[in-house]
């Protein structure tokens, strides 16, 4: 098997310090003390790999320095680097030039790391080219609403072994990508692209983002939820408040402004906005009196991980399960693929530590326990 390997190094950097998303923010990211995410994300990638096909061949083609050669280096993985300039700073059209000499190279599967406007690059290259090599990515970007990203960098490799002995079915998902200028303003922009055939291993890819409707029962659901919580909430606790309406509806009824797309610190009727991890990590004096509430993603069912890197593993292992809230209604809980909540915050101790099953809001005084994996 011949697999193609594309590394976007900035990918997910605007993620933990609030600017939700990386593109055309790169150095105000750094200056916000942004650290790299995509790196440790490809390396977990191929040593799963490597152990994956410890009795089967693979022959991986990546590019040069840090866009995958750094990566394996670091895995101890062996690669054919493909003949690019390897350069300390890469952009988008290093991503379409390493599409184009893989094609060429006629590999079986791209798999890339990276988020939303790689996957984006990456069908603006192919549209050029008469190859429709199936595309795989390894989630490491801020938002991820597209449908062809693995769950997590293990998943990936066990859907490349799983497309290496033809048991992956090849379908279609939608690329699509946030304007980040509009969500960095708190509205939700999001343009589908086009599709990319990619292997489909069940539970394994994370589908696309279902936007929640915008009915009189979506609304009265959420108003319910929201009465609920408020009804639960405890004088002078903390309250970090994930994105989405239904989080934002608990806010309007507390009589207090909320960011839709942003995390927010709710405190003694007062609120501070958009908030990123920093931020949080000085702001809060007792761990032991917050709370986090979340709702997870539609049709993803993502509940940290996607949209919400302020909330960090730090954060999560100093509030603690026992203080997360998770809200949804009834309609995004069906539409959840596999019936399962999911855990992908890079941090291997806090995702074993939310694993099992949580209590989930649904309605006034009504709730389900929902695995979370």
């Amino acid at each position: 098997m011949k697999l193609g390997f594309i590394v976007n190094p900035i990918a997910g950097m605007g993620g933990k310090v609030g600017l939700k998303g990386t593109d055309g923010v790169l150095k105000e990211a750094i200056a916000r003390g942004a650290k790299p995410v995509a790196p440790k994300r490809a390396i977990e990638f191929l040593q799963k790999l490597k152990e994956k096909f410890a009795q089967t061949k693979i022959e991986v083609f990546t590019c040069p320095g840090i866009m995958g050669g750094k990566e394996a280096k670091a895995a101890n993985f062996s690669v054919q680097i493909l003949p690019m300039k390897e350069k300390k700073e890469t952009s988008a059209e290093d991503t379409k030039t390493a599409v184009k000499l893989l094609t060429a190279a006629k590999v079986d599967l791209i798999v890339f790391v990276g988020g939303d406007g790689t996957a984006k690059d990456i069908f603006d290259a192919m549209q050029d080219s008469t190859a429709e090599t199936p595309v795989l990515g390894v989630p490491a970007g801020v938002k991820m609403y597209s449908g062809i990203f693995a769950v997590n960098p293990s998943d990936a490799a066990d859907i490349v072994l799983a497309f290496a002995e033809n048991q992956a079915e090849i379908t279609e998902f939608e690329i699509m990508d946030a304007d980040e200028s509009a969500i960095r303003s708190d509205t939700f922009a999001v343009k589908l692209h086009g599709f990319l055939k990619a292997p489909f291993v069940p539970m394994r890819i994370q589908g696309s983002k279902q936007v929640s409707p915008e009915t009189a029962d979506e609304k009265e659901n959420q108003t319910a939820i929201a009465k609920f919580i408020i009804e639960e909430m405890q004088p002078n606790a903390t309250y970090i408040l994930g994105p989405g309406t239904t989080v934002k509806r608990i806010a309007e009824l507390l009589g207090v402004e909320k960011t839709v797309l942003g995390v927010d610190i709710y405190k003694n009727g007062k609120v501070m906005l958009d908030v990123n991890e920093k931020k949080i990590l000085e702001e809060i004096e007792d761990w032991q009196k917050t709370w986090i509430i979340l709702s997870p993603i539609g049709h993803q069912g993502i509940l940290l991980g996607r949209g919400n890197q302020q909330i960090s593993s730090e954060i999560i292992k100093r509030v603690g399960k026992q203080r997360i809230i998770v809200a949804a209604t009834k309609s995004k809980l069906r539409s959840i693929d596999g019936n399962v909540l999911r855990v992908d915050t890079g941090d291997a101790e806090a995702d074993d530590m939310l694993k099992g099953y949580i209590k989930v809001i649904t309605d006034y005084r009504e709730w389900r326990l929902m695995s979370v994996q």
